[in-house]
């Protein structure tokens, strides 16, 4: 096999695909990624079989073949070679023992049978999901961080995709909240839902570009989900199971409903975390009163108190956050203004504008006055 690529495209192309890479495995194989020039083109496949993500590459192909080569041993040679205008050439023998060479740099390094190697399976493609790249982006961005990624439950570390018409709905929650986008689709009238891995989400929103012309198309079976864009592929298995029932979480009945400058609240409550340790679970005491918002922390390094202009309409109301939850999803609003409903002390807070675009669901704290 003989190859020559523009340095800058290759590294691309890699650094796409090496998000596919295990952290860890017993099977070498896995640790590697598969240059694939046996077809017309060069496509670029890392595969750990629960998650594969194949690229296609521009380059010259002198003659076909194919090679697995080590992840992170060619990443890091292709990256450290001189840029400017040189070819990056790569060439196996018979043996697969791989030379990569670009100006008068030569590198010598053992590579693995193709054949060996794991393509990304063909799926039925039962339903499908089309949006534009930064849509998709966006609606990750502004969900994800309210999934326990690092959780035990597979459940909770995944996406909810919900697909009703022409509206499709993405959900993440960790058991402290919620997280819920509405995005309304230029076509479709199917209906489907699936979980997808937490992880998937956010790989594939690293890759995309943030483009609001350039699509996305997603492709579901049984168990799998399929992004396709741009002469990429990324392949995923589903999480197994019935998702939590959240229409019954995302109750409209309020006794306080509190409108406020989004930007200056989520400033106050940044600044009140100068005095908070995470493994404190220090909170933050919100007193809700007529026309104004006091904001309170109290920790083993100090005080702080601060006071914000708002519209209230209802009662009064003492009650307290996690103030990093507070945070994430004040900054996945871009309104200017926020509008918070509350029912008591001790039952949830909403986060919703008036189109229900977008619903975030925070879970109060016990806290001392």
């Amino acid at each position: 096999m003989k190859l020559a690529f523009n340095k800058e495209k290759l590294t691309t192309a890699l650094g796409i695909v090496s998000r596919a890479i295990p952290t860890r495995t017993t099977n070498p194989i896995l640790s590697c990624i598969l240059f694939d020039a046996s077809e017309d083109g060069v496509t670029l496949i890392a595969n750990d079989s629960e998650f594969g993500i194949s690229t296609k590459v521009e380059g010259i192909v002198s003659e076909k073949g194919k090679v697995a080569l080590d992840a992170r041993l060619v990443s890091d040679i292709i990256r450290k070679l001189e840029g400017g205008e040189e070819l990056v050439n790569i060439e196996t023998d018979q043996t697969f023992t791989t030379r990569i060479s670009c100006s008068d740099v030569l590198f010598t390094i053992p590579g693995r049978d193709g054949e060996e190697f794991a393509y990304l399976p063909q799926i039925e493609k039962e339903h499908r999901l089309c949006l534009t790249q930064f849509t998709l982006k966006e609606v990750i961005r502004k969900t994800i961080f309210a999934a326990a990624l690092n959780d035990s439950n597979k459940m909770m570390g995944g996406e909810f995709v919900n697909i009703k018409g022409r509206v499709a709905t993405f959900v993440a929650l960790d058991g402290h909240r919620v997280a819920v986008r509405n995005v309304t689709l230029r076509e479709g009238d199917e209906t489907f839902h699936a979980i997808i891995p937490g992880k998937t989400m956010n790989e594939i929103s690293k890759i995309m570009e943030d483009d609001n012309e350039k699509e996305v198309e997603l492709f579901f079976s049984k168990n799998h989900v399929l992004f396709s864009f741009e002469g990429t592929m990324v392949l995923s298995r589903l999480i197994e199971g019935e998702y939590f029932k959240i229409e019954h979480m995302l109750s409209k009945d309020y006794a306080t409903k509190l409108e406020i400058n989004r930007v200056k609240l989520l400033s106050n409550i940044d600044r009140s975390t100068i005095l908070i340790k995470e493994s404190d679970h220090k909170p933050i005491i919100l007193d809700i009163g007529d026309q104004k918002l006091a904001l309170k922390v109290k920790s083993s390094y100090g005080s702080m108190d601060g006071e914000l202009p708002c519209e209230k309409t209802g009662k009064d109301l003492l009650i307290a956050f996690n103030p990093k939850f507070l945070m994430d999803a004040l900054r996945a609003i871009d309104d200017e203004t926020v509008t918070l409903y509350f029912t008591n002390a001790k039952s949830p807070c909403f986060l919703r504008d008036e189109h229900d675009s977008f619903v975030y669901l925070i879970l109060p704290v016990n806290f001392v006055a």
